[in-house]
C-alpha cells in the first residue's frame, strides 16, 4: 500500500487564488518537480542549511552526492544494507518541494492548471476556461511510497479498469474508466520504491514505460500519461545481486546510484543512539547513564560489523545499538523498582540483558546450536575491554590488584543494592579511589556502575579471575 508523509509542522495558509484566470493574472509559471527541488536545494545550500535534518554520519560522502544528483535533476537509487536511513533520506526530500502548488480542483492526478494531463482536467479546462476552479496542494501530500513485494501488481502502481465506471455506461476505450495507481496519483511529486529489486521484472517494465516512454497499456488500452515525477528508490546490495535484480533499462533510468553505510566511528554511533533512543522514566526513579556504558553499547555494534561470524552482507543495523541502549536502561530501571532505589544507573551486569535485542537482529553464519550466546559474549567482552583500556590505566590499578593478590574477594550482581557497593569498596584497598576516578557522579548508583566496569575490565585484561554464577560474578586474584 502507499504511504503519505505526515506533516512535520503546521503548514502556512495556502494562496487565495481560486480560478485559472486569477492564477494567470498573478503571473504563475509552471516548473517541473526536478526544477523545483533543484531550486529549493540551491537556496538551502547557499543559506548554509543541511539537505536533511537528523541523518548523522553522511556529511562528507552520501549527502554531497545526493545534493549533486538533485541539483542535476537525476532520479536516484540509494544502495545500502538495512538500517542505514535510506527511507528516512527519501522521505526527507519532501522538504525540498514548494510548500503549496496549484492543482485543478477534483483532479486525481494533481493536474497543473496550465498543463493538464488527465481527461477530466483537460475537459474541465476546455469547458470552463479561466473559470476553472483551482485548489492548493501542500507538499506533504506530494510524496508516494511503495514497499516492493513479489505480489505487487501493475494495478497497484499504474492502475486498472474500474468495472463500476464501465457499468455506469463508459466504454473501455474511455480513459475515464481507469482507476489510477500510486504512480499517476503522485504526479507532480516524489515517488519512492523501497527494495526495488523485489519487484517482478514485468512490473519493472510497466514502471519504465510510465517514467520514460510516458504511456502505459491497461487491458490493451494505451493511455498517454506525461507525468512529472522525481523517481527515487532504495535497494539492499544483497538483494540487488542475488535475490532480485533491476532490469537494465530501468537501471539506466537512474542518474545516480549512491551507496549508504553504517556509522564509521563510535562517536557517530553514540550520536545516533542519543538521537533515536526513546527516553525511559518512571515516577520516583531518576535515570542516569554513564558515558562509558553508552560507549560499550556502541562498541558492541561496531564489533559485530567486523565479526567474521556475523553475516556482513545482511549488515548490523544501527537499530541494534538503539534497541540495546533502551534495553540496558530499562533493565537498570527494573532493578531500581525492585530494590526501591531512587536512581537507576546501568552496570556491566546489566549487559547480559542485551542478548535478545542483539541476537534477534543479527544474521549469524552457520554455528553449532547454542553458540550464538558465545558470540554475543565475545562482542560484549571486546567492547568492554576497549572502553576499560581507554578509561583506566593499568598502572593506576596496582593497589587494587595487590589487594586481590592478598586474598580479597568481591561479589557483584544486577540485584545487589547500590549501597552495598560502598561497603564493598571499603574492604579492597584502592578500589574506591579507582572507581571514583571512573564514576561520573558521586552517587551510590554511579559508584556501583564504576566498580563493575573496573572489576570486569581487570578480568578481561587478564589481571583478575572471575567465577560467573547466574546473574552475579565473583572476582578474586590470579594467584
Amino acid at each position: 500500500m502507499g504511504t503519505t508523509v505526515q506533516p512535520s509542522n503546521s503548514p502556512t495558509e495556502p494562496p487565495s487564488l481560486a480560478t485559472l484566470g486569477a492564477l494567470r493574472e498573478a503571473g504563475y509559471a509552471s516548473r517541473s518537480v526536478k526544477a523545483e527541488v533543484a531550486a529549493n536545494l540551491a537556496r538551502r545550500i547557499a543559506a548554509g542549511q543541511p539537505l536533511v535534518e537528523g541523518v548523522l554520519g553522511y556529511e562528507d560522502d552520501v549527502l554531497p552526492q545526493l545534493e549533486n544528483a538533485l541539483l542535476a535533476g537525476h532520479d536516484v537509487i540509494l544502495l545500502g544494507e538495512r538500517g542505514q536511513a535510506k527511507t528516512r533520506l527519501l522521505r526527507s526530500l519532501v522538504a525540498l518541494l514548494d510548500e503549496w502548488i496549484p492543482v485543478i480542483e477534483g483532479s486525481e492526478l494533481h493536474d497543473d492548471p496550465l498543463a493538464p494531463v488527465s481527461a477530466y482536467a483537460r475537459e474541465l479546462v476546455a469547458e470552463r476556461g479561466d473559470e476553472t476552479p483551482i485548489a492548493w496542494l501542500h507538499r506533504d501530500r506530494r510524496y508516494g511510497e511503495k514497499l516492493a513485494t513479489p505480489d505487487t501488481s501493475v494495478a497497484d502502481l499504474i492502475g486498472e479498469v474500474d468495472p463500476i465506471k464501465v457499468a455506469e455506461g463508459r466504454y473501455l476505450a474511455d480513459e475515464r474508466t481507469l482507476h489510477y495507481g500510486l504512480v499517476p496519483r503522485t504526479n507532480r511529486g516524489i515517488f519512492a520504491v523501497n527494495e526495488l529489486p523485489d519487484l517482478a521484472e514485468r512490473i519493472q517494465v510497466s514502471l519504465l514505460n510510465v517514467l520514460e516512454e510516458r504511456d502505459v497499456q491497461v487491458r490493451g488500452y494505451s493511455v498517454r500519461l506525461p507525468l512529472d515525477l522525481l523517481f527515487v528508490a532504495s535497494a539492499n546490495p544483497e538483494d540487488y545481486t542475488n535475490r532480485g535484480r533491476i532490469i537494465t533499462p530501468l537501471k539506466d533510468r537512474f542518474g545516480a546510484q549512491i551507496r549508504t553505510h553504517y556509522p564509521r566511528t563510535q562517536d557517530v554511533e553514540r550520536a545516533v543512539i542519543a538521537q533515536e533512543a526513546r527516553p525511559t522514566s518512571h515516577a520516583g526513579v531518576e535515570v542516569f547513564v554513564p558515558g562509558y556504558m553508552t560507549e560499550v553499547v556502541a562498541g558492541i555494534s561496531q564489533a559485530a560489523r567486523r565479526a567474521p561470524k556475523v553475516n556482513q552482507h545482511s549488515g548490523v543495523s544501527v537499530r541494534v545499538s538503539v534497541a540495546n541502549y533502551e534495553t540496558l536502561v530499562v533493565n537498570a530501571v527494573r532493578r531500581a523498582l525492585v530494590l526501591g532505589e531512587p536512581e537507576a544507573v546501568p552496570r556491566v551486569s546489566d549487559l547480559a540483558a542485551l542478548a535478545p535485542s542483539t541476537l534477534g537482529k543479527l544474521e549469524v553464519e552457520v554455528l553449532e546450536d547454542g553458540r550464538e550466546q558465545e558470540l554475543f559474549e565475545q562482542l560484549v567482552a571486546h567492547a568492554l575491554l576497549a572502553v576499560f583500556r581507554a578509561r583506566v590505566p593499568l598502572d593506576a590499578a596496582r593497589p587494587v590488584l595487590a589487594a586481590f593478590e592478598a586474598g580479597a574477594v568481591v561479589e557483584i550482581g544486577d540485584r545487589i543494592p547500590a549501597a552495598d557497593y560502598l561497603a564493598m569498596v571499603a574492604g579492597v584497598d584502592g578500589l574506591g579511589a579507582l572507581a571514583g576516578r571512573v564514576a561520573e557522579r558521586e552517587t551510590p548508583g554511579a559508584l556501583a556502575s564504576a566498580v563493575e566496569l573496573v572489576l570486569e575490565g581487570l578480568h578481561l585484561a587478564k589481571r583478575l579471575n572471575k567465577d560467573q554464577v547466574g546473574a552475579g560474578a565473583t572476582y578474586r586474584g590470579r594467584g
